[in-house]
């Protein structure tokens, strides 16, 4: 089963400085029939104007990872990380029992960032905070793990729950296939270019709800980004 959400159809709030759309239920946007999938929670799709951002605000038990797509984000926590995440790469913060953080555009662009939540698998773990870069020419044709909370994926940056969230790029023409085991759920987002899912086409920033696919087969229409989220259900 695979339900294409166009970005048209995607809740959404406009603050001026910030444009958000979101494939969940998030803040002011309430729709009963999208408030997860599996354990994906959020799904965030944040445009960010130059030299603003989030001020500190507090997190508990969630996992939150930032998938930069243009400019960059700079983070600062209440444990004393401090960072600057650019297009291409990835952080991930383990809110375990609290923390507060502060994300900004300081730079002389537009940001524009996914941001995903996802449920952990359990509690009362001290948070944490890392990030990485991915260059895009490493996940060229193939699907590589950013963030996992799969040992075997050594090289993605920890999750603490039962999920990986992979990255792609791929040529116009390209095909790349990614095997979804029994029982999971997967959420798809080309941030760039048109793609095939399975026969379903997907332009760019629509979501794509996946389960009970054994087998899910890419094809770039044109040059493309991918973001994918595997879950449990």
């Amino acid at each position: 089963m695979i339900e294409r959400r166009s970005f048209d159809s995607l809740g959404g709030a406009d603050h001026g400085w910030l444009k958000a759309k979101h494939h969940f239920s998030f803040a002011g946007y309430n729709d009963p029939g999208r408030m997860g999938w599996g354990a994906l929670r959020v799904w965030n799709d944040d445009t960010i104007a130059p030299q603003t951002g989030f001020p500190p605000h507090p997190h508990a038990d969630m996992e939150i990872i930032t998938y930069v797509r243009e400019g960059a984000i700079s983070h600062k926590d209440s444990l004393g990380n401090a960072g600057r995440t650019e297009a291409g790469d990835v952080q991930v913060m383990s809110a375990g029992t609290g923390i507060t953080h502060a994300e900004y555009n300081m730079e002389p662009v537009t940001t524009r960032i996914f941001q995903i939540w996802i449920i952990p698998d359990g509690h009362g773990k001290p948070p944490s905070w890392g990030a990485r870069p991915f260059p895009k020419g490493e996940r060229s044709g193939r699907f590589v793990a950013l963030a996992s909370g799969f040992k075997d994926d050594a090289d993605a940056l920890p999750l603490r729950t039962d999920a990986r969230v992979l990255g792609a790029t791929l040529k116009a023409g390209e095909s790349t296939e990614y095997t979804l085991a029994p029982g999971r759920h997967a959420y798809l987002v080309p941030a760039t270019g048109t793609v095939e899912l399975n026969g379903v086409k997907l332009d760019a920033r629509d979501g794509a709800a996946i389960r009970d696919e054994s087998v899910l087969k890419v094809t770039a229409l044109d040059d493309a980004e991918l973001v994918l989220v595997d879950t449990a259900a």
